[in-house]
């Protein structure tokens, strides 16, 4: 099987694996949508008394809240994909035969998360906008070409949200549990990508800093280029140049935790 082949199938897999899990994709999908109805009503609270908070307008930032619960387990913000199952393998020792494999470790988890990450865009991302489309006033776009370019900036977030899991993975090689890494990356996720309140609204230098950080790119970005209140190249820039940077340092500490796994004798 050829490498591109090879990848394929690893995520089509990863996709597939969790589409069997059809009761918890119904009951997250009642989860998002709930989360959804409260965070719209406190949102029409809130800009009833700001109108134009964050540059925003109401429709706009109701059309926030529908896309950061689509964006929620596609971008994995709060963590819970590939990262548990790597951070076992690793503490049990099984990464060994893991590097025995004919494929490379970072790519063959790329590719599953992959998978899962389209799984959860349309298993239970769509369901939810569509609610929050039918019952309150959002400000969607009509051009296909938004869309278009709302979905790069969402793979490219998706490419920043495994750089980030991996790197978390990668700690066990020396902590041996993860947990407590796992558990601070939720955190980051949850106040630095936008999830509960667009990073617009941050006043000042806080503003500026979550901004700059990686966790932006995975719901503040791809929901400004969709809202077009955002220069999609830019984002994309953006979003890469984390993405490839993470991904360097991913692979560079890899490198460093599979001598240390030969090192030790497997």
């Amino acid at each position: 099987m050829g490498t591109g082949r090879l990848y394929t199938a690893v995520a089509v897999g990863g996709f597939r694996r969790y589409a069997t899990y059809r009761t918890a994709t119904a009951a997250g999908v009642f989860t998002n949508t709930v989360f959804g109805l409260i965070l719209a009503y406190v949102f029409m609270a809130l800009w009833d008394e700001k109108p134009h908070l964050g540059g925003y307008d109401q429709a706009q930032a109701l059309t926030y809240v529908w896309l950061s619960q689509a964006l929620l387990m596609a971008m994995a913000t709060m963590g819970g994909g590939f990262e548990d199952e790597l951070i076992e393998r690793i503490r049990t020792g099984d990464i060994a035969i893991d590097l025995y494999r004919p494929a490379d470790l970072q790519l063959w988890w790329l590719s599953q998360d992959a998978g899962r990450a389209m799984f959860h865009l349309l298993g239970r991302g769509a369901v939810p906008l569509a609610f929050g489309a039918l019952f309150f006033e959002l400000a969607l776009p009509a051009d296909p070409l938004t869309w278009i370019a709302f979905l790069i900036a969402v793979v490219l977030g998706t490419v920043v949200s495994f750089s980030l899991r991996y790197l978390v993975a990668l700690s066990a090689f020396w902590l041996l549990d993860g947990a407590g890494v796992a558990q601070m990356y939720m955190i980051a996720g949850v106040f630095c990508s936008g999830m509960l309140l667009p990073l617009n609204v941050f006043p000042g230098a806080l503003g500026e800093v979550v901004r700059a950080l990686p966790w932006s790119s995975l719901v503040q970005g791809p929901a400004d280029v969709l809202l077009g209140t955002a220069d999609p190249l830019g984002t994309y820039a953006f979003q890469a140049s984390w993405a490839l940077g993470l991904l360097t340092l991913g692979r560079l500490i890899q490198s460093v935790a599979t001598r240390r796994v030969v090192v030790q004798g497997g």
